[in-house]
């Protein structure tokens, strides 16, 4: 039974603007211990400051998200993402230069439906706002360029429970059979899970090479 409509009294803080990629990202997501799950409409690159320690870091470099999230992975948090659309050119590029990611370390489902921003964090913390999966949303861009985003994050324990039950309703293909636009989803997550081959992912379209000058 869902508690969509009651109301309560819950405590929450405000995340504003850059707040998403420090308070957030490089906050709470990389402090994860048991798992992260995202749900997003856009999958764009993400950069994030390069680990302390590192030789990037010391020329103030800034590497994808996806190697945080590989170094998550390899000490046994679960990843999950939700996403509408298909991911950048940019991201893509990116897990694949993170074999432990890409051979499933991070699990990813699309749905064309889903428009919902949410990241649950150890089904501890969640954040529901405004931002998508990309830089401008949630990464390391300046002031100046980021996006105006705001959220909330909680540890309130029955909006934890009521939004991860939404997510694994569409995680899990739940929502698949009394979907009115499956006619027309790219690869409906109940076959996913009942193990049948989807469609082939579309290929974002190439841009056109400029002619060469003779």
């Amino acid at each position: 039974m869902t508690s969509a409509g009651a109301r309560r009294r819950v405590d929450v803080q405000l995340v504003r603007d850059g707040a998403h990629y420090h308070e957030l990202v490089m906050g709470a997501v990389a402090r994860a211990r048991v798992s992260v799950w995202i749900a997003t409409a856009n999958v764009k690159g993400l950069r994030v400051e390069a680990p302390r320690g590192t030789r990037a870091r010391a020329r103030r470099a800034y590497v994808s998200v996806l190697e945080l999230f590989a170094d998550l992975a390899s000490r046994g948090v679960e990843l999950r993402m939700l996403h509408a659309g298909v991911p950048s050119r940019a991201f893509r590029a990116d897990l694949a230069r993170v074999p432990r990611l890409a051979s499933g370390g991070l699990a990813m489902r699309r749905c064309p439906r889903v428009h919902l921003k949410m990241i649950a964090v150890d089904g501890a913390l969640l954040y529901l706002g405004s931002a998508n999966f990309t830089g401008a949303g949630l990464g390391a861009k300046g002031a100046r360029r980021r996006n105006f985003e705001a959220g909330l994050m909680t540890d309130d324990d029955v909006l934890l429970d009521e939004m991860q039950g939404a997510f694994d309703a569409i995680w899990s293909g739940a929502e698949c059979g009394a979907c009115a636009l499956r006619a027309v989803c790219p690869a409906p997550i109940d076959t996913l899970t009942k193990g049948e081959r989807p469609p082939p992912e579309p290929k974002a379209p190439r841009r056109a090479s400029k002619p060469r000058r003779t």
